[in-house]
């Protein structure tokens, strides 16, 4: 808990010193979410929408905070627009997530234009990603020396891992992350796999 409300006080002040952050909004907003404080959760969430309303993942998050604390309307009303953005964005796995929460509640789930999987077969260089949904030529090498690096490579498009290489620079320099410091890395890994699409294995 002690390791929580330290994340909790990194998030508030760089939310605080700088209010058009909204990655710091969004890692406040999520470490509030996880402490189990949902109507700070529900604000700083909220607030992240407003700063940059693309950011598909955040929609999923206040759909959880809000339903958590009763008000199942007002979470489906995230989860209609969160799962029109991640239709939008190619963001598969928050539009995947979002589509079953709303299903779950007896929601109808609106009309998304991607919602056929791609339906040609990778050949050899390419790769049915799972961000953007499509068969693109993949990386000519793994973006890193291991087991993550080469699961990587199988499952993400050379165009959406340079797309995480600008999003990455940003999260490293808003959130100030000093990557040789464990929590840091692990901060920064939550973002790559969240903007990616992918689950850790």
């Amino acid at each position: 808990m002690a390791e929580m409300n330290s994340r909790i006080e990194q998030f508030k002040k760089m939310a605080e010193a700088d209010p058009d952050n909204e990655l710091g909004h969004f890692s406040l907003g999520r470490a509030y979410l996880e402490a189990g404080m949902q109507p700070e959760a529900v604000a700083s969430l909220q607030k992240t929408i407003e700063l940059n309303p693309k950011l598909s993942k955040v929609y999923q998050l206040l759909a959880d905070a809000l339903l958590k604390q009763g008000k199942k309307d007002q979470a489906i009303e995230q989860l209609t627009a969160g799962a029109k953005m991640a239709d939008e964005r190619g963001d598969h796995m928050p539009k995947a997530e979002m589509v079953r929460m709303l299903t779950e509640l007896g929601a109808p789930v609106p009309q998304l234009s991607s919602a056929a999987a791609a339906s040609r077969t990778p050949t050899e260089g390419e790769v049915l990603c799972q961000r953007c949904n499509q068969v693109k030529p993949k990386m000519a090498h793994p973006p890193f020396s291991n087991a993550q690096g080469k699961m990587i490579q199988e499952k993400i498009c050379a165009d959406c891992w340079r797309e995480w290489i600008g999003m990455g620079t940003k999260v490293i320099n808003e959130l100030r992350l000093p990557l040789n410091d464990p929590r840091a890395q692990k901060e920064f890994d939550r973002h790559m796999y969240e903007f990616l699409n992918l689950t850790k294995e």
